[in-house]
């Protein structure tokens, strides 16, 4: 008795899934430097060592460092490479 291979499937209106993969998009990390944040900022999912906290909106966010632009272009660079 094996169950059978599910393959992921978007509706048509593109909210949902039918039927989803198990795990995580991102690596799992035993430790914690190694784990991914959000930027507050652009949203994207960072390496810890290359964000920063900045106060917005009366708390202590965390953002890309130096910004959002200049690592993007960082790490196009370096893929590039």
């Amino acid at each position: 008795m094996s169950k059978a291979d599910v393959k992921t499937a978007v509706v048509a209106d593109g909210l949902r899934y039918k039927a989803k993969a198990p795990g995580s998009p991102f690596r799992a990390s035993a430790s914690f430097s190694g784990a991914t944040m959000s930027c507050f900022m652009c949203g994207k999912h960072r390496v810890r060592s290359q964000m920063r906290t900045r106060q917005l909106l009366g708390k202590s966010q965390t953002v890309c460092a130096p910004s959002c632009k200049a690592l993007d272009e960082l790490v196009e660079s370096a893929g590039a490479a």
